[in-house]
């Protein structure tokens, strides 16, 4: 409806979801009856329909005839409790209750044929939360694929606002409404958020930290804040302490010391089948209180505001299968607040068994418990993604081969066989060693690059499980994310972000190969020199000049060959020379090098016999036979005047090859 000249109209952004019947949008005012909106226009009649009408006297349909939308808005009803400058996303308990009324209006008669239209105010954060919240429960509820989920607002404008973690640091790395929807999406395909089975009521009073602060994240994991509870030494099971310590429902209510958080906690764990507690902060409660009533505490401790280590992400993603898969258990996770370091281990084993991405699994674990995941730890999840996902596919392979070893080791028993089976390592082994040999029986060398290890191999000890799994250099610098609580020793505290000591070993493997590079072009130059005798250098510069522009030809794959005067033996060496314009200064090196090794590289072909080979286009092979390591690449003067670039695994073979003849070796 047009709104009227005498009232002022309130303008927005409208998005159509689904045509004539959902609509998003943003106001700065709240909507009324004046408020423009997008009404289909009329459709278009063919002359003839409109002829007849215009005889029948009807009247053309008029755009008033469509009824007032009908507004609805949760900007004052569901409100995210902030820790600091994060504002959302939303939690699932939220998008519940968005559900309930969202149906009950879709429901109500009046708005049988009405527009419905979900509105938010229009500032960044409320522009995000209300997308978010209306695309999560399409992916939800109405079980929409991702992609038409934000389709509508994939390209609004102003773009929405991101989502920033909830620490006091600078905020460095941000999760979009599309993370957000695709972890939601990723966990419902992977059974892990399953609203058929959520308590809206038990959400919403154990999410509280007078009720215990917790909140289940999967059907397997629960994430909560730490109890405490003194004294908190662990309580010996042959001690008469121990019989006090309540071992059922009833003696946890009775219990004369224990608070009502830390009673829920115990209560609640002992009605949804939790297996192990994994304590990551310092000891603020007796865990005997949670092995009284048969579940298994375990202690990972490290650093407030720091990722852990590989060798302990390993531990736990092992021990957390096993309880999920095996012991069919739940697993509670804890740190101070049940936020950043907790988020950590649950979001590495979610990435290992389901193959979220980072952001996914960060959105994921914040949509149902806010503030997970704080400061570096986004990154950190986002460097070691690979390295979990990895770790799934090798266990994966190792079970495969064992399976295959155990079968075959049955059938050799079942055959009388005598021989022993192999092993899954051994299987391994074995494969490696296929895949290595080439057609005629030579064998290369394995690929050391990787230095990663199957789970099944966890337990051995090796330098590299103390780190966290990426190179140092490239992880992001700590931020105050969260504050430490104790002043240890600056060399026993953890810190993942620990510059590498690995430089000054670089730099002297460096050196080392500079110094031979150097020495045995000093052993060519002598060579030649006492090869040539008296012949001064501006002579043998201008000889060689000479027999270039005599050899010179159209055809740019012709070899061109001389003999040295001075020598008994004639050596071959090709020099592939690139006359690619754009690998004529980056690919050779440092210019005041190239410029010194000009004078060096030609002296020693002359002195062997060289037979140099010209190609035009090096880009076929040259890559190929530049191994890292070899003899300094030199540049050589081509006729077009610009310098191009040498083959180094040819000139250090050839150069060897020369100093064996010559020498006489």
């Amino acid at each position: 409806m047009a709104p009227s000249s005498r009232h002022a109209s309130n303008l927005g952004q409208i998005i159509e979801y689904i045509p004539d019947r959902l609509y998003l949008a943003s106001y700065i005012d709240a909507p009324d009856a004046n408020t423009l909106f997008p009404y289909p226009e009329p459709p278009l009649r063919s002359p003839t329909k409109r002829s007849q009408r215009a005889v029948d006297g009807a009247a053309p349909v008029q755009k008033s005839a469509y009824k007032q939308p009908c507004y609805f808005t949760v900007d004052d009803t569901l409100l995210y409790n902030a820790f600091h400058h994060d504002f959302g996303p939303l939690h699932i308990g939220h998008l519940y209750r968005f559900a309930l009324q969202f149906h009950e209006i879709l429901g109500a008669k009046e708005n049988k044929e009405r527009p419905v239209v979900f509105w938010s105010r229009a500032d960044p954060r409320s522009r995000a939360n209300a997308s978010c919240l209306l695309a999560c429960y399409m992916v939800l509820i109405q079980s929409w694929p991702p992609h038409l989920a934000l389709a509508p607002i994939a390209q609004v404008d102003p773009p929405l606002m991101p989502f920033r973690d909830a620490g006091y640091s600078q905020a460095d790395y941000g999760i979009t409404v599309q993370d957000v929807v695709y972890g939601v999406w990723k966990a419902k395909e992977e059974g892990c958020c399953v609203l058929e089975t959520f308590d809206l009521d038990e959400y919403e009073k154990y999410e509280r930290v007078e009720h215990g602060d917790f909140n289940w994240v999967t059907p397997s994991f629960l994430a909560f804040a730490s109890p405490q509870h003194t004294p908190v030494a662990p309580t010996p099971r042959d001690s008469e302490e121990w019989a006090t310590l309540p071992k059922s429902l009833y003696e946890i209510d009775a219990h004369p010391t224990l608070s009502q958080p830390f009673k829920n906690v115990l209560k609640h764990f002992s009605e949804r089948n939790i297996g192990l507690v994994v304590r990551l902060n310092s000891q603020l409660y007796n865990p005997s209180f949670f092995e009284a009533l048969g579940i298994q505490h375990l202690d990972m401790i490290f650093e407030d505001g720091t990722c852990p280590a590989l060798s302990t992400v390993r531990k736990f993603i092992r021990l957390a299968h096993e309880v999920i898969t095996i012991r069919k258990k739940g697993i509670a996770v804890h740190c101070k607040a049940g936020l950043g370091r907790t988020g950590c281990l649950i979001g590495a084993y979610l990435i290992y068994r389901h193959g979220f991405t980072a952001n996914e699994v960060i959105a994921y674990m914040r949509f149902m418990r806010p503030g997970m995941v704080v400061g570096p730890q986004q990154h950190w999840l986002h460097l070691n993604q690979g390295v979990f996902r990895e770790w799934w596919i090798e266990e994966r392979i190792e079970r495969k081969l064992r399976k295959e070893a155990a079968l075959a080791a049955a059938a050799a028993q079942a055959n009388g066989g005598s021989h022993q089976p192999s092993t899954p390592i051994r299987a391994m082994q074995k494969a490696s060693l296929g895949r290595s040999s080439s057609k005629n029986g030579t064998s290369t060398p394995p690929n050391r690059g990787s230095n990663r290890t199957p789970l099944g191999e966890m337990d051995r000890d090796s330098s590299r499980d103390n780190t966290i799994g990426v190179q140092e250099d490239y992880l992001p610098a700590p931020t105050p994310g969260q504050p430490r609580k104790t002043q240890r020793a600056a060399a026993d505290r953890h810190h993942p972000y620990s510059r590498s000591v690995q430089h000054a070993t670089v730099a002297e493997e460096e050196e080392e190969q500079r110094a031979l590079d150097e020495q045995t072009q000093t052993e060519v130059i002598s060579m030649h020199r006492s090869a040539q005798g008296n012949e001064s250098d501006e002579e043998w510069l201008i000889r060689m000049r000479t027999q270039r522009k005599s050899s010179a030809s159209p055809d740019r794959h012709r070899s061109v060959s001389h003999a040295a005067a001075m020598t008994t033996t004639t050596t071959t060496i090709y020099q592939v020379i690139d006359n690619d314009a754009s690998n004529d200064i980056e690919n050779i090196g440092q210019a005041a090098a190239r410029t010194k090794s000009y004078d060096q590289v030609q002296r020693a072909t002359s002195a062997s016999g060289v037979l140099t080979k010209v190609r035009g286009n090096g880009s076929s092979g040259s890559s190929k036979s530049r191994p890292a390591g070899s003899v300094r690449e030199a540049g050589v003067r081509k006729t077009s005047g610009r310098v191009g670039s040498v083959s180094a695994a040819a000139t250090s073979a050839a150069a060897t090859t020369t100093v064996r003849k010559i020498s006489g070796i």
